[in-house]
């Protein structure tokens, strides 16, 4: 029996009872009204032993990404005391990043690994409804995607998870070959080159043109990729069929939101395989009301950030942290800015003479770590020497001193 089911099969009376005054339930407690702000919130992190974190590394998952807006936490709050249509949440907040994105329709789905599943899934099934139910399991040979044997990544076991095959190609006459009737979807990697390093085997717009002329949709994973902010724009207009951003990275959104748009049809697909329809394979992926208008909130004040003064603001931060940390002999530093396209952003390497301070940056990176308050940074190899590197991108304004002078007491005691 389905749960609608047991649903309408519940006596009204009682319910109905229940929302009206002296029936089974006062309205107040069956809907929690409370006409004035709680002032006795308890502390869940002191209440659990949860450690705070602060997050002088980059936008992990595993560190809960980044800290939402205060724009996304006031539309989570205001959006919570309300039910909605899901469906038309969906329609109509796509439409409104669409907009705001200038492509022809949009989704959120539950982070960028969800949009892969779902963009995958859309590819496969179109609107065939019997597609849908069967999925991950069709019958017949599986179908297929296309990646370059460069670009294969942990993240595309989501590929896999819609029931289709990647099939690895080296380079632009493999890619050609390779095309055949069971061909669904071509997928991009935008990150390849900052995660490994060296040139993509086969670049944006010959990878578009192939698959153009074959008539293959093209999804591309640029998850971690703002900033820039021109990214969010950029893909698309080169002839991508969908892109995917995280929602809960740089975008500042809630964690588990990301954004999947592109192309009216294939975004209208990957809604069908998504929740809140009742049996599709991304009906476990669901993204509630709350994260879709935070992620709404999120990207647009990202779109009306001042993005020149906020790098302005990371590079004034690893120049003050910079100013603390070289006080100490020995001790120099340098700001690094990836090359890549993934998590551009300014970050400090910290390093030192070993005859001055007997410690090793892996100790340092542990002692931060294992402190009060915990501290995260990064190790990195720079010029086969390993570096301690401090992010600044994610640190409140008060803690960019607290990392500096932590960092200061640990090298000087080394």
């Amino acid at each position: 029996m389905k749960r609608r089911d047991i649903v309408k099969g519940l006596p009204l009376l009682p319910l109905m009872g229940g929302i009206t005054a002296g029936g089974l339930f006062p309205s107040g407690a069956l809907f929690g009204e409370n006409s004035t702000p709680r002032s006795n919130i308890p502390d869940y992190f002191e209440e659990l032993g949860i450690t705070r974190v602060i997050n002088a590394a980059a936008t992990m998952t595993y560190l809960s990404g980044s800290l939402m807006l205060p724009e996304v936490l006031e539309a989570v709050t205001a959006t919570a005391h309300d039910f909605a249509d899901m469906h038309e949440l969906q329609d109509k907040v796509g439409a409104k990043i669409a907009e705001m994105l200038h492509c022809e329709a949009a989704i959120v789905t539950s982070g960028a690994a969800c949009a892969l599943v779902l963009g995958t899934a859309a590819a496969i099934t179109g609107t065939d409804e019997n597609k849908r139910k069967q999925i991950p399991n069709l019958p017949g040979p599986r179908p297929e995607v296309i990646m370059q044997k460069k670009h294969r990544y942990v993240f595309d076991q989501a590929i896999t998870t819609t029931g289709a095959k990647i099939v690895e190609v080296e380079n632009a006459v493999d890619m050609e070959k390779a095309i055949n009737e069971r061909t669904v979807m071509a997928l991009f990697f935008n990150a390849a080159t900052s995660w490994y390093g060296g040139e993509d085997s086969i670049g944006h717009e010959e990878f578009i043109a192939i698959c153009k002329r074959h008539h293959i949709p093209t999804f591309i994973d640029a998850a971690a990729d703002v900033p820039p902010v021109e990214n969010l724009f950029k893909y698309q207009k080169m002839g991508f069929d969908m892109v995917t951003f995280s929602g809960g990275k740089m975008i500042r959104g809630p964690q588990s939101a990301g954004l999947l748009f592109g192309r009216k049809d294939l975004i209208e697909a990957a809604k069908l395989n998504h929740s809140p329809y009742e049996a599709p394979i991304g009906r476990p992926m669901k993204v509630n009301k709350e994260e879709i208008f935070g992620m709404y909130a999120a990207l647009k004040t990202y779109l009306q950030r001042d993005h020149k003064k906020e790098w302005r603001e990371w590079l004034r931060r690893t120049s003050s942290i910079k100013h603390i940390l070289t006080e100490v002999s020995g001790v120099r530093t340098k700001v690094y800015i990836p090359e890549g396209r993934a998590n551009v952003f300014p970050s400090l390497d910290v390093y030192w003479d070993k005859k001055d301070i007997f410690i090793e940056p892996k100790e340092v990176y542990e002692k931060l770590k294992n402190g009060n308050p915990s501290i995260v940074t990064s190790l990195a190899t720079r010029n086969s020497r390993e570096v301690l590197n401090v992010g600044v991108v994610l640190l409140k304004p008060e803690q960019v001193d607290i990392v500096a002078n932590t960092v200061k007491e640990i090298l000087k005691q080394g």
